[in-house]
């Protein structure tokens, strides 16, 4: 996949780099989402040591626990953020086994980047066809226009910035040459609250940006708003995957195991199945004449009687005029004759 154009189908993502603890967790959450028919799986590079200048600052987000009694709910936790990232870590090594793998299996490999040596790394060498800006760096121009010159596909996350610092990081994309661009809709929260995923978003978005895709990168837990933003129309969705959502760390409780994340796959092709055309067909034409009415003589009726309502009964099925071209003949001549329960045609006018 060297670029993301529209295929007619929404292309499925699972994110993994957020819920991996190493190499080996990494390929297995990529055979997964190779697995359940996913186009592409995501994986986060980034260091923590460069990244986070003040390593105390603390992060919040909402953790799944599982009581004695079965029942699940969600609980905060919080910790230094510098220790969600640096569980993230891959060394350059590790990568390059990790995109190998990928390969092997026949699922693209994206990859999200904080630094530009990082981004020369995942394009020049591992070959990743798509690189994504997070949330956190729509303003950081610099990083945006760098990838953008790479000449692959550039996803932009929009959580948290306002409609014209997403135009504006669109638009440095393009003065630098990109035009291969997804720019996603990604509510905030770890899980996200329903107030705060607006999904209407997607419908600004699309008219903003008719010629790149709009994606939908969901935080809410289940596949409910995902089905809803294919409703309206979006290109791509990003899913959290992990192999086991009660995992204490961030990002896990909103992501779908393996066994639901071929569920998953399975129900957003059926709805896009579902939503079909939009304009109704008149698929299987006998069943509509089984249920549609032509009008019946409740009488013989001799060549020459005049057509008149109170001669005729509309029954199924339609073997006969409609309603609509029985009102243009009344009061017109029989040509032929009709016999009590028989239908009325054209050959009768």
């Amino acid at each position: 996949m060297k670029t993301l154009k529209k295929k007619g189908r929404v292309i499925i993502v699972f994110e993994a780099g957020a819920t991996h603890t190493g190499l080996d967790s990494a390929k297995a959450l990529a055979r997964a989402a190779k697995e359940a028919g996913a186009d592409a799986v995501k994986f986060q590079m980034l260091s923590a040591d460069r990244l986070m200048a003040d390593r105390e600052v603390e992060f919040e987000y909402g953790y799944l626990c599982r009581t004695e009694t079965g029942k699940e709910e969600i609980r905060t936790c919080r910790e230094p953020l510098y220790q969600i990232l640096k569980r993230r870590e891959l060394s350059r090594e590790e990568w390059r086994e990790l995109k190998r793998y990928c390969d092997e299996l026949g699922i693209s490999m994206f990859c999200t980047a904080t630094f530009k040596d990082e981004v020369d790394f995942l394009v020049d060498e591992l070959g990743v066809p798509s690189i994504k800006i997070c949330s956190g760096d729509i303003d950081y121009l610099d990083l945006i226009a760098y990838t953008a010159r790479k000449g692959v596909n550039l996803q932009l996350d929009t959580g948290g910035a306002e409609l014209w610092e997403v135009e504006r990081a669109v638009r440095v994309a393009e003065r630098a040459g990109c035009r291969d661009i997804v720019i996603h809709h990604c509510p905030t929260g770890y899980p996200a609250y329903l107030e705060s995923i607006n999904l209407r978003v997607i419908t600004t978005l699309k008219r903003m940006f008719p010629d790149y895709l709009i994606g939908f990168s969901d935080h809410s837990p289940g596949w409910n708003m995902d089905i809803a933003a294919v409703a309206l129309g979006v290109d791509l969705l990003e899913k959290n995957i992990t192999l086991d959502k009660t995992t204490k760390s961030c990002e896990h409780a909103l992501s779908l195991e393996p066994e639901e994340a071929k569920e998953f796959v399975k129900v957003i092709r059926e709805v896009e199945v579902a939503l079909g055309s939009s304009r109704p067909r008149g698929i299987d034409a006998r069943k509509v004449r089984i249920a549609r009415r032509s009008p019946y003589a409740v009488r013989d009726l001799p060549a020459g009687t005049p057509i008149k309502r109170e001669d005729f009964e509309f029954r199924r099925p339609q073997a006969g005029l409609t309603d609509y071209e029985f009102s243009l003949f009344l009061g017109k001549p029989l040509r032929k004759s009709l016999s009590q329960g028989e239908p009325l045609t054209r050959e009768h006018l």
